[in-house]
């Protein structure tokens, strides 16, 4: 990896904490309503110097430009986007769960726009969505001509309304969901030195998993490429490691049901874990079968170089998981996780907003997967040069200029709700 594709510490980025912490709200008087980026003349009185994707300079993790795209590969990519709300009230949600105070503020959508059309997926598994039909709003809004044809967003059972979802321009042929599916075991009556409030409970999964079943058509000779993705979005926090492990549990006994029937499935679990590779709810995957993408760095023990890390925070909590018969399908070297710009090391993120160019406190991960039209080989034909798309830059321009209307999603709306 060259210089230039890893993070570096920059002076400037603690400059940028005072204004931004002077921005804030005091915490007495923090409201849920989605508060904006500040604007970039407020940033420290200084001129933006860096690229449209990163203004100031903020990037802290990740790389800084996607790695190109081998001929004939799929790119398969989960990124939590932060809520993605939109400026339309949901009747059914209220008080500390009212959808309005959480709308995405204009410069994260257009900041999570040009990470989508720079991350370049052809599989993009989403988290935090509000409904299919705020991300179909989104898609047609901010990502015209990026042959998103194909839309999945349901229902995931939080009471927050927050989806899993996929964006796709390989045909889905199928999708399933678990809403409130009961998992092993009731919660605790504590947590630490506090009361639990769900104590007592049965354990349910807190969002369902999204599986999604792929395919890519066959070409020239080379058969169809069949493969499943299991988006999560698993509980947070510190206190909730006996309900991440439950629903860990829980989706390995449908792993185990779906391989049954399936026995030599390609597919990825993928998402936001709330946990890192090290935590028991992770290894009971891996446990299961599966197989951690970055399990070479991902050494307990060992500092986790930054840029492989996926969240503002320092942790790698959002992974990719892969079946041995998916496994053989990724193309050497192409794994990444794309960096965008943060809050600087130590501020309150809930008193500090996003600073300018960032989409969200996570930051996509990829991987490309050798599709049918790399050839039996492994090698892919001449002729595909094509489907390497847009450069980075051209794509960064194609934010400026719009791009043409895609058509309707093939996918029924909030269906499983």
């Amino acid at each position: 990896m060259s210089d230039l594709s890893k993070p570096t510490f920059r002076p400037g980025l603690m400059l940028l904490a005072a204004p931004l912490l002077m921005l804030a709200a005091p915490l007495s008087a923090l409201q849920p309503a989605a508060k904006a980026p500040p604007a970039p003349e407020a940033v420290a009185g200084h001129a933006p110097t860096g690229p449209a994707h990163d203004p100031y300079n903020l990037r802290r993790f990740g790389i800084a430009e996607p790695k190109a795209k081998a001929p004939g590969a799929i790119r398969l990519a989960t990124y939590n986007v932060a809520n993605l709300f939109d400026d339309k009230d949901d009747p059914n949600l209220s008080g500390e769960d009212d959808d309005l105070p959480s709308r995405k503020p204009q410069e994260e959508l257009d900041a999570l726009a040009l990470t989508i059309k720079r991350l370049d997926a052809d599989v993009l598994c989403l988290q935090e969505i509000e409904s299919y039909d705020t991300l179909i709003w989104f898609r047609d809004t901010y990502l015209k001509g990026l042959g998103y044809e194909h839309v999945v967003s349901i229902d995931a059972g939080d009471s927050r309304g927050i989806e899993n979802a996929v964006l796709s321009r390989v045909p889905i042929v199928d999708k399933e969901v678990w809403v409130h599916r009961a998992l092993k075991g009731a919660h605790p009556a504590t947590l630490r030195n506090r009361p639990n409030e769900f104590a007592g409970r049965p354990l349910t999964f807190h969002r369902t998993p999204l599986r999604v079943d792929l395919e890519a058509p066959a070409v020239e000779g080379q058969p169809a490429f069949t493969f499943s993705v299991f988006v999560v979005h698993n509980k947070s926090g510190r206190d909730f490691n006996y309900w991440r492990e439950a629903e860990a549990q829980g989706l390995a006994d449908l792993l185990a049901e779906f391989r049954k029937a399936n026995p030599d499935a390609a597919l990825a679990v993928l998402g936001d874990f709330n946990a890192e590779p090290d935590a028991k709810s992770v290894q009971t995957l891996t446990g299961a079968g599966l197989e951690d993408l970055f399990a070479d760095v991902h050494t307990k023990g060992q500092k986790l170089a930054p840029e492989f890390v996926t969240h503002e925070s320092g942790r790698a909590i959002d992974q990719i998981l892969l079946s041995p018969a998916l496994k053989a399908r990724v193309v050497p070297e192409s794994r990444f996780v794309l960096g965008t710009p943060a809050r600087p090391e130590g501020v309150d993120y809930r008193r500090v907003p996003l600073p300018p160019g960032a989409p969200s406190d996570h930051y996509p991960v990829a991987v490309d997967l050798k599709g049918p039209a790399f050839g039996a080989s492994g090698n892919a034909p001449e002729k595909d040069a094509k489907a390497d798309r847009k450069s980075p830059t051209e794509r960064e321009d194609s934010v400026k200029k719009g791009g043409e209307a895609v058509g309707n999603s093939k996918e029924s709306p909030k269906s499983g709700d």
